[in-house]
């Protein structure tokens, strides 16, 4: 960890009501609806020397929310923080996590620099058992892990990867004593005379592109299939409009028209107005434009890809406007469906590649095809570099408990990874059978509200609250999904739209 010195402490053997796994936006979103609902022995285990998750590690140039900031940051309201622009930047939301963290009184119990090694469910206390890499072994009621489904950097697999003789990082770890700067702008001036190579060209290279190539002697960019890229339209926060718009409830307002209008749902209003909600907005529209006889699922289908393939167009029709050349401009246009990828907004990252020091590298959907020495090697021309910085995002389709880095033990010895053995199973992606009084706080099979992940969270943190409170309140020294439940949750989500083979 760079960021934060390493306190030295005693080994915890005490009891708490509730242990949180993770200090992102899961646990200190649970953390503050336990406290709001006057559980307030909650301990919070992180393995960063701070709150803030994903905002604590990921300090690349230009790192900021792509969901606007009223929807995506969460506990606005609750903090009275009006954040400073549309689309906040890295270092306001780790303030803001911090924020969180000390209204709530979370920081007083939380173990920074800790990393949870073994979970163990003690049948006869009722009771999980915490064992971690400083030496704690203390119990708690109540578990709930956050990990976040992207914590793990991922490295490219490609031949070569340990011979290079540069300097090179991943993006969740940026390396400003090599480049100079910092996350919150300065120019990155050590790179005056740098070659500099990235490896990847998703959402994290569409934000710190813009600022390698403003401060690279040479930026070359290494890319295996474009993203779309469009407007993000990013404006500060007017002030006199916030105070007028955040009247009581006004988040909570905002997160449910997001959803509402971004999912296909009915708003009389869209009060976020961003590329996100447009995608939905356009497909509403084609579809309530078919005549009641010829509303079919077909029909549906046809009015989606229409839609798709018009915003499409415009999307390639911006690259043309903003890219001088011809031939990198073609390169750099999506040519899939929108939401095949990831979909980016930015208002200056195609505007990069018009600096002469900038330079496309397009693989052809091949990839880079080996690292030497010296540098990066496509279609067998090697390009000399100084340094190489991997945009290749983080681990997704590995075992969630060996991304976790621990794998709890239920009731009867089982092991959440022989549980989830043939597929991940859970109730509402919250409970999980024979694992009493554990909590899961993260997207996948739960509310996924597609590009607004906080929104999702706040719903399952409120729930588990709820459900504790209630727990306790009665008495309840065991809560556990029933087995009939889960399969229940599970069948159901199989049989929705979107699982049957003709919609695949």
């Amino acid at each position: 960890d760079p960021y934060t010195p390493v306190v030295e402490r005693d080994a915890k053997t005490d009891h708490v009501t509730v242990a949180f796994i993770g200090g992102g936006f899961a646990g200190l979103v649970t953390g503050a609806r336990l406290k709001e609902a006057g559980v307030d022995d909650v301990r919070i285990i992180e393995k960063g020397g701070d709150f803030g998750g994903t905002w604590y590690w990921n300090r690349y140039p230009g790192a900021q929310c792509d969901t606007a900031s009223f929807v995506y940051m969460p506990l606005l309201e609750e903090t009275g923080h009006m954040p400073s622009e549309k689309y906040a930047h890295g270092p306001e939301i780790l303030e803001h996590c911090r924020r969180i963290g000390e209204q709530f009184g979370l920081d007083e119990h939380a173990l920074f620099h800790t990393e949870v090694t073994d979970l163990e469910w003690d049948e006869v206390r009722l009771r999980w058992i915490v064992r971690t890499n400083r030496g704690d072994q203390f119990s708690a009621q109540f578990l709930g892990m956050g990990t976040g489904p992207l914590h793990v950097p991922k490295l490219p697999g490609i031949p070569g990867f340990e011979s290079f003789r540069g300097h090179s990082f991943h993006t969740s770890r940026w390396d400003y004593e090599y480049t100079g700067g910092d996350p919150s702008g300065a120019p990155m001036d050590k790179l005056a005379d740098q070659r500099v190579g990235i490896i990847g060209t998703g959402a994290t290279a569409v934000q710190c592109v813009p600022h390698l190539a403003r401060a690279c002697k040479e930026l070359y960019v290494f890319q295996r299939t474009p993203s779309s890229v469009d407007v993000r339209a990013n404006e500060p926060t007017d002030p006199e409009w916030f105070v007028d718009m955040a009247s009581p409830g006004w988040q909570q307002r905002w997160l449910d028209n997001f959803t509402a209008n971004q999912t296909g749902g009915f708003a009389e209003e869209d009060l976020v107005r961003d590329g996100w909600t447009d995608i939905a907005r356009r497909i509403r529209s084609r579809v309530m434009e078919l005549p009641p006889d010829e509303m079919t699922p077909e029909r549906v289908l046809e009015a989606f890809e229409d839609s798709d393939f018009e915003k499409m167009e415009e999307i390639r029709a911006r690259v043309d406007s903003i890219v001088h050349d011809a031939d990198t401009a073609q390169r750099l246009k999506a040519w899939y469906r929108q939401l095949c990828k990831r979909p980016c907004f930015h208002d200056t990252y195609l505007q990069a590649y018009n600096q002469p020091s900038t330079r496309l590298v397009d693989t052809d959907g091949q990839g880079v095809e080996r690292i030497t020495e010296d540098g990066v090697v496509v279609d067998g021309r090697e390009y000399a570099l100084d340094c190489i910085i991997y945009a290749s995002g983080f681990e997704v389709g590995t075992e969630y408990t060996r991304r976790a880095g621990y794998d709890p033990v239920g009731r009867g010895g089982q092991r959440l990874s022989e549980h989830w053995a043939d597929g991940m199973r859970t109730l509402h992606g919250i409970h999980v059978h024979g694992f009493p009084n554990l909590f899961i706080v993260q997207p996948t099979q739960g509310g996924n509200l597609i590009s607004n992940v906080p929104h999702n969270l706040t719903e399952s943190a409120t729930t588990i609250a709820t459900i504790v409170r209630h727990a306790l309140d009665d008495g309840c020294t065991e809560v556990e999904a029933t087995q009939s439940a889960e399969d229940a949750w599970i069948e159901l989500l199989l049989s929705g739209p979107g699982s049957s083979p003709s919609l695949l």
